[in-house]
């Protein structure tokens, strides 16, 4: 009986992988798979896990600088990354080696690199592609699951190399033809619009506007039944200006838009409109004087608020990184610590598509190993709760909580969604300004700082490096005690080391803002969003930015002789 129930459910599963669905390349895919799978189980050491992530990519950029057209790309691409697993899920070819000494280890072994499949749905032409990479990363998974058996230590309670998920099943409609979805003449003249007000100020050096269009759809097919097909629409206006200072520096600002809808996108004159203020901005910047380094009080504007706990926070959160003993691991043995303020709470919920009616970079339906997106309380009023994981279990984590994600041709890893902050506790920004002056008197400053803007930063997590955050305001106040008007200032970067920014956390406002960017770690570039309230911090630390120089002009631009 035993016998007959294993074979009814190789039966069952090989017929549950053999399903056809109302997409063609799916379709190609599991039919490579499935002959493939009954060729390895022939084999003394077959994988128990293979799977193909294949992305299907529409892009377009626009580019224009002062008014004029400087790039207009369409481009059209399929990438697919292998990835076969030998051993079981407790014990891999991936498994972490300690102390191993690779000097008898064969290199120049093939990767799990990306490799471009045919756009046609022709095949054959896409099954021997498959069939090449599968047999090339099987050799090596062969190669690496006995270096690591020959390699393994007795330890008890061993984590798992890979999780076990449930197969998920979703097929999206199939995507919009690209010419209705964005309309390219239509975009090149607007685009070039919102770079002309740059014209009418001759010491502005640089001053574009670029909008990134896609429709990809995303593909994973496994040997567990998973079979996904989900797609991602988005379109991303971005202007950046900057214009020389007095002493020669250049000093930049940044604007960006971000919908799942070129269409849904803020109108041109809207766009005109915060173009002009940024440009108002930068003729102040460029007499504002250079901030000197500086520690004491600040308020983080939400933007930049939201900026600061992706960087110092989040990276810090993404399971992986406690399996990796060459990582700081911050945040390990401290579950159900308190390591923020009370009144906070954090979340990250790539199912969230909007906030406040703006849509959010970060939203996801499935992660790029096949599970379902969720909602994962990290902090719950100051506590820390759990990890962002992927299917790398890590110790008292086994199962993902799908935020295991990849840039397109990239490997899986744990890593940020839609970061949410709450505060149960808020002041209005004019109580956060005034607990400000308070501070300073008791600091003896004469002059906090404002921090409305940034472009973003970077994070060290490295055991043996500092574990330093670096973030890059681009719009920067002093607020003095003695009630003169607010100053502008530039040159400053905010820096500092993680736990000691979260002790002086103090406060936070009754509004909260989004910022959306693009976060690059080890499985390459991902859509992030931040969405967080203004905070006070009771002491924070800044240093000069590097001087940005450019020789000054021996000739007068052209249009303004």
């Amino acid at each position: 009986m035993r016998n007959f129930l294993l074979a009814f459910f190789l039966l069952l599963h090989f017929f549950t992988l053999a399903q056809p669905h109302n997409d063609e390349l799916i379709n190609v895919v599991v039919t490579e798979l499935n002959r493939e799978l009954t060729e390895f189980a022939s084999a003394k050491q077959p994988p128990y896990y293979l799977s193909y992530r294949i992305n299907d990519i529409y892009s377009s950029t626009i580019s224009s600088s002062f008014g004029s057209l400087v790039n207009a790309n369409t481009v059209r691409s399929r990438i697919v990354v292998a990835d076969v697993k030998v051993g079981d899920y407790s014990f891999d070819n991936s498994h972490v080696m300690d102390n191993f000494d690779d000097s008898n280890f064969p290199h120049g072994l093939p990767k799990s690199q990306p490799v471009q499949l045919p756009i046609d749905n022709r095949p054959e032409a896409i099954q021997y592609i498959l069939w090449q990479q599968t047999q090339n990363l099987y050799r090596k998974a062969l190669i690496e699951f006995k270096a690591a058996k020959n390699n393994q230590k007795v330890v008890p309670n061993q984590i798992n190399d890979f999780s076990r998920e449930r197969a998920s099943i979703h097929i999206d409609p199939p995507l919009p033809e690209f010419s209705n979805f964005f309309n390219q003449i239509e975009w090149t003249d607007r685009v070039k619009k919102i770079s002309a007000p740059f014209l009418g100020n001759s010491d502005v050096i640089d001053g574009e506007a670029s909008l990134d269009v896609g429709m990809e759809r995303k593909y994973l097919i496994s040997s567990e039944g998973t079979r996904i097909a989900q797609n991602r629409l988005f379109a991303y206006l971005t202007v950046r200006g900057s214009i020389r200072a007095n002493d020669g520096d250049v000093v930049p600002l940044h604007l960006s838009y971000f919908a799942f809808d070129p269409q849904k996108l803020p109108s041109v004159d809207l766009v005109l409109k915060d173009v002009n203020t940024m440009i108002a901005k930068l003729v102040l910047l460029r007499t504002a004087p250079v901030a000197e380094p500086y520690t004491g009080p600040a308020i983080l504007q939400a933007r930049a608020a939201g900026v600061f706990f992706h960087e110092i926070f989040g990276h810090r959160v993404e399971g992986h990184r406690l399996k990796d003993k060459n990582d700081g691991q911050t945040f390990k043995g401290k579950v159900y610590e308190q390591v923020l303020p009370k009144m906070m709470s954090i979340s990250f919920d790539p199912t969230k598509m909007e906030f406040n009616g703006q849509a959010l970079n970060g939203y996801y339906q499935y992660d790029d190993e096949g599970v379902k997106s969720q909602k994962v309380i990290v902090v719950e009023n100051g506590v820390l709760k759990t990890f962002l994981m992927s299917r790398t279990p890590i110790d008292n984590f086994s199962s993902s909580n799908g935020h295991g994600r990849a840039q397109a041709g990239t490997e899986a890893v744990s890593r940020q969604s839609n970061l949410i902050i709450e505060s149960v506790k808020t002041e209005s920004m004019a109580e956060l300004r005034k607990m400000l002056i308070v501070e300073c008197r008791k600091q003896k400053k004469l002059y906090g700082y404002l921090f409305m803007d940034v472009i973003g930063g970077f994070t060290t997590t490295a055991r043996y490096m500092p574990n330093a955050f670096n973030i890059f305001p681009t719009e920067v106040y002093r607020i003095y005690i003695d009630g003169r008007p607010d100053e502008l200032v530039r040159g400053v970067d905010m820096i500092g080391t993680p736990l000691a920014m979260f002790d002086e956390i103090s406060a936070t406002d009754d509004q909260r803002e989004v910022f959306t960017g693009y976060c690059g770690a080890e499985s390459g570039s991902v859509p992030v969003t931040a969405i967080s309230p203004s905070l006070f911090v009771k002491r924070i630390e800044t240093q000069k930015k590097p001087d940005s120089q450019v020789e000054k002009m021996l000739l007068s631009r052209p249009d303004h002789n």
